[in-house]
């Protein structure tokens, strides 16, 4: 379970990212985070995995509180948790499988991480991962040669090699085609149902994500302004929302 008590994040220029947040979701959400640009999704999914430390309150992930974790523990904590980002961060001169593998370097002894020295356990899990996102049949191709919608499938695919308990998106879709973005998000939905991996996605695409997700958080201001279950969401609601001017913050 991932739960904010009173938690409130200010950046340095004095500007709030998030005001007093007090949010839990259980394990296996499927969560879609909406609201202007600068309205606090990007950071609020952020201090989950502590890429943001908040300023003030507690935050708690699976009973750790996670500002009060270091070093191997903190490396620890961080490897249950994946992170999808629009910019899909592969390397794209090398096979899917490779990167697909990356996954398990942080596991694995220098001297097999250094030479891409992978068992044939390992080897078959990057594959498994592969075939949950449909495109286990790219395997072996340079990833530069796939389209993009392919490539988020990559990253996500290096992502379950992680054996995640919690999935962070941030604008996972962002970059992408409407056709393809909805094939995406029905790979998070396919993952969440049958992984029961919590799922937290920033988006932009309102349609996206009242069509996939199964609550929706609406940021305003740094402040959540609605939590509740998509089939809720009303146009009213989705004004309050998106009403007023961001601040900046991402």
């Amino acid at each position: 379970m991932i739960e904010f008590k009173d938690v409130s994040k200010i950046y340095p220029n004095g500007v709030k990212g998030l005001d007093n947040i007090n949010l839990k979701i259980d394990q296996g959400e499927f969560v879609a985070i909406i609201g202007l640009s600068g309205a606090g999704k990007s950071t609020l999914i952020r201090t989950i995995n502590r890429m943001i430390d908040i300023t003030s309150g507690k935050l708690t992930v699976n009973g750790k509180e996670v500002n009060n974790l270091k070093g191997k523990e903190l490396r620890k904590f961080r490897r249950k948790i994946g992170m999808i980002f629009q910019s899909f961060n592969l390397v794209t001169r090398t096979s899917v499988i490779k990167n697909v593998l990356t996954a398990k370097v942080p596991d694995i002894p220098f001297v097999r991480s250094a030479f891409s020295i992978f068992t044939k356990d390992e080897k078959l899990q990057a594959l498994e991962a592969l075939d949950k996102v449909g495109i286990v049949e790219k395997a072996f191709i340079r990833a530069d040669q796939l389209s993009g919608g392919q490539q988020q499938r990559v990253a996500l695919a290096r992502t379950l090699a992680q054996n995640p308990e919690i999935i962070l998106a941030d604008e996972p879709v962002a970059a992408l085609d409407p056709i393809t973005a909805r094939r995406v998000m029905e790979d998070f939905r396919k993952i969440n149902k049958e992984m029961n991996i919590s799922i937290l996605i920033n988006i932009h695409h309102v349609e996206l994500a009242l069509n996939y997700a199964d609550r929706i958080i609406g940021i305003r201001d740094g402040k959540i302004v609605y939590d509740g279950k998509a089939e809720d969401v009303t146009e009213e609601i989705l004004d309050d929302i998106y009403k007023g001017k961001a601040d900046g913050v991402a």
